[in-house]
């Protein structure tokens, strides 16, 4: 059954999109509408709030929260998406764990670019240590592009001396804009949604001429993770972007953090997405990576 639901998803995310470039705005209503076909679990409330001066959506379970808080950066190529695009993906880690998150609405490309997504992200972890929160009480994950911001967002507030969070899930990480991974061309008509010339546009408008060869755009390759927290990694083996979690998970593991490469077959982009009953190895990631954040979310 496994492979037949692959087979389907692989069919839906080839699906013809309009001829010629689309606009950052088409962009971001074909995402839009993707997303809205994703499964939301019911035993989830959700609260429109602000946190570090930008709007985010704050999940918690039905029955109370226990102790323990992830801060979620959505993904969407740093050009589309929001909270409410990830919000299939933050509700079923609320529902996994039983823990309460933040989405942070962070400013998008080309309106936008780097560093000025990454500022609003570290000002959201900013606000929730001023508020209080303990560090070991907090995790970080984020998917896409958003997988790269838990990574470089942990590089800039240990550079500006803050303590770091427990741990971190990252889901088909983004971590590389110099696009020198190998899969960017073993993988490239395997991978059922990005082409390297569509990665390579949205990344330019992140970029905006700035030099991608640096830690904070791409981490996989330039970064130092000395005392960085656990890490958990999820990538599926047909994506563009596979190398970026590989090469990633490699320098995590020679600056002596603790790292968890979790590959799963002939899965695409964000395969977690399809949780809740199209894809049953969506379901057991989750699983995976709920477990991993109990196991490392112990508040003082």
């Amino acid at each position: 059954m496994s492979k037949e639901q692959l087979a389907r998803i692989d069919a839906l995310l080839r699906q013809p999109h309009p001829e010629g470039e689309r606009s950052p705005e088409e962009l971001r209503a074909g995402f839009r509408a993707l997303m809205a076909q994703m499964v939301v679990p019911g035993d989830v409330r959700t609260t429109q709030t602000t946190l570090g001066g930008r709007p985010a959506l704050h999940v918690e379970p039905d029955s109370g929260a226990r102790p323990g808080t992830i801060l979620y950066f959505h993904g969407g190529g740093f050009v589309f998406g929001s909270p409410e695009t990830a919000l299939s993906l933050t509700a079923q880690l609320v529902s996994r764990t039983g823990f309460d998150s933040y989405s942070v609405d962070y400013r998008l490309a080309p309106e936008h670019p780097f560093p000025a997504g990454l500022q609003d992200n570290l000002r959201a972890y900013r606000a929730l240590l001023d508020s209080g929160l303990d560090p070991t009480a907090l995790a970080f994950a984020g998917d896409s592009a958003g997988g790269g911001f838990s990574v470089t967002t942990a590089l800039a507030a240990r550079d500006a001396g803050l303590p770091l969070p427990a741990a971190m899930v990252l889901s088909s990480p983004g971590l590389d804009a110099t696009r020198t991974g190998e899969s960017m061309t073993t993988k490239e008509g395997i991978d059922p949604i990005f082409t390297r010339a569509a990665v390579e546009r949205t990344g330019a408008m992140y970029l905006a001429g700035q030099d991608p060869a640096q830690p904070l755009l791409s981490p996989a390759v330039h970064a130092d993770l000395t005392g960085f927290p656990p890490m958990l990694i999820q990538v599926g083996t047909n994506e563009i972007l596979l190398d970026d979690s590989t090469r990633l998970a490699a320098r995590a593991q020679r600056a002596g953090v603790d790292v968890i490469l979790d590959i799963t077959a002939d899965a695409p982009h964000v395969f977690q997405a399809f949780a809740g009953g199209p894809l049953d190895e969506a379901d057991r990631a989750l699983d995976r990576a709920a477990l991993f954040l109990t196991q490392h979310v112990r508040p003082a």
